[in-house]
């Protein structure tokens, strides 16, 4: 009796994994062919070589600052080499912590990605969803994100389309 059941049980689940549709999307193709993702990530990566470039000054500045310190330290009084000490030491928290707020996880990098892409993948996004409803699709995969995906068909690719969709044809 048990194995009558698990077969109908198996037969069921088979034949609900065959009525699904699924689909593929390659959102790094997706993206890259929308102009203003890419102005998005130059504006983000020339933000964020500016950004790099002050903290990069600040630690530099730190070095220097111990360097001459190394090359002074006998010729200083104990309270010079404790001045010299707390300035070195109070550069090198300012340059960690404007590293912080720069890149840091709630930092200003991350707000202005937040602010830039999240418009964009919104954009994209609805378009999936608008075309998966359309279509009768219960899964879309991302096929460049997704590593476990060894070949899917090109039949059930919808990157172009979802292109087409947010008005960017190839």
């Amino acid at each position: 009796m048990k194995k009558i059941i698990s077969l109908i049980v198996l037969c069921v689940s088979t034949l609900s994994i065959q009525a699904q549709k699924f689909a593929l999307i390659d959102m790094d193709y997706v993206l890259k062919n929308i102009p203003a993702y890419e102005r998005a990530n130059e504006q983000l990566s020339q933000v964020s070589k500016k950004w790099q470039a002050e903290v990069d000054a600040l630690t530099t500045e730190a070095q220097t600052m111990y360097k001459n310190y190394q090359n002074e330290v006998v010729f200083l009084s104990a309270e010079q080499k404790k001045a010299r000490q707390d300035a070195i030491m109070q550069k090198e928290k300012e340059a960690a912590e404007l590293k912080r707020k720069y890149f840091g996880p709630d930092g200003e990098l991350f707000k202005k990605r937040t602010s830039l892409m999240t418009p964009i993948q919104d954009e994209v996004y609805n378009a999936v969803k608008d075309i998966s409803e359309l279509r009768g699709y219960q899964l879309v995969l991302d096929r460049a994100s997704d590593t476990g995906i060894i070949f899917g068909s090109p039949k059930i690719d919808i990157s172009a389309e979802v292109l087409g969709k947010l008005g960017y044809a190839n």
